[in-house]
């Protein structure tokens, strides 16, 4: 990794298309996420501590812990950064597309282009097994253990996790591929073969750190993770009453955009925001300080 641990969490933005994306979301889990910025303060916040001394000694375990590549920590942050990166790249490269088009859409939208089914699809997926390896990595976990991370959703998420696991149901899934999204998207995997996912972006990237020894059995942990949390999210998605128009109407109220066509708009999010990273720098920095905390 080419940034310390205590410099990730320094620089995350307190305002951007990001933190206003996420704080839209606080309808869907109110209260579970606050914008906790810089490393001495999420020490802080996270272990209520004030002495000065104590402070130190947590930052400079965690520290040690990130640093440590027995541990899973940084293998955790680059997936979350990974998986972000490649969505804007995706969009970045919509957005090239475009040039030069003669027919413009309104507002935002006259600059990115959506994403096939299947390809926002594979993408879902893709970002739910991040999710289940970057748990995995974090706390120690074969990288294939699927019960356990879909018990810890059921039992333990919270706070800026299930933000996260709120924002890929929102932004990934009903924005832009509507509210039948878990039903489609598995129709959509069921029907995708090895070829497919070889040529996704994402998948290129961050395929040798999935569960598998070849593309069909990847493929196959792909299929069995989504299946073992679609249950969740079905849960999640009705327990709340949530509809893609709710979501982009509550969006709509932090950040300004002129048209609602749902597909553009996913395109525009993953263009604009990348709250896999943002979330997941603070996840890790809690887990590690978490950690040190209990060390010490």
């Amino acid at each position: 990794m080419s940034k310390p641990i205590f410099k990730l969490v320094d620089e995350l933005p307190t305002d951007n298309l990001t933190v206003r994306a996420l704080q839209s979301l606080d309808f869907v889990v109110p209260g579970q996420w606050e914008n906790i910025v810089g490393f001495e303060n999420t020490i802080r916040q996270v272990t209520g501590e004030t002495d000065q001394d104590m402070i130190q000694q947590i930052g400079d375990r965690a520290v040690w812990l990130y640093n440590d590549k027995s541990q899973g920590y940084q293998r955790a942050m680059w997936l979350y950064q990974t998986v972000d990166r490649s969505d804007q790249a995706l969009a970045s490269a919509a957005l090239a597309n475009k040039v030069g088009e003669k027919i413009s859409l309104l507002g935002f939208l006259n600059r990115v282009t959506p994403k096939a089914d299947q390809a926002q699809t594979i993408d879902l997926s893709l970002k739910l097994v991040v999710e289940l390896v970057g748990y995995c990595q974090i706390n120690g976990l074969p990288g294939d253990s699927i019960s356990d991370f879909t018990n810890s959703l059921y039992e333990e998420y919270s706070g800026v996790s299930k933000m996260r696991m709120a924002a890929l149901v929102c932004f990934d899934g009903l924005i832009p591929l509507g509210p039948d999204f878990i039903q489609r998207a598995q129709s959509l995997l069921e029907s995708t073969n090895p070829k497919d996912l070889e040529h996704n972006s994402t998948y290129k990237q961050i395929s040798n750190l999935i569960p598998g020894d070849s593309t069909s059995s990847q493929l196959d942990f792909i299929g069995s993770s989504f299946d073992s949390v679609k249950g969740w999210m079905g849960e999640f998605v009705s327990s709340r009453n949530l509809t893609p128009d709710k979501v982009s109407n509550n969006l709509q109220q932090f950040i300004e955009f002129s048209d609602s066509k749902l597909d553009y708009l996913a395109a525009f999010i993953d263009l604009s925001t990348n709250y896999y990273e943002h979330t997941g720098t603070q996840t890790l920095a809690q887990s590690l300080i978490e950690r040190a905390l209990a060390e010490i």
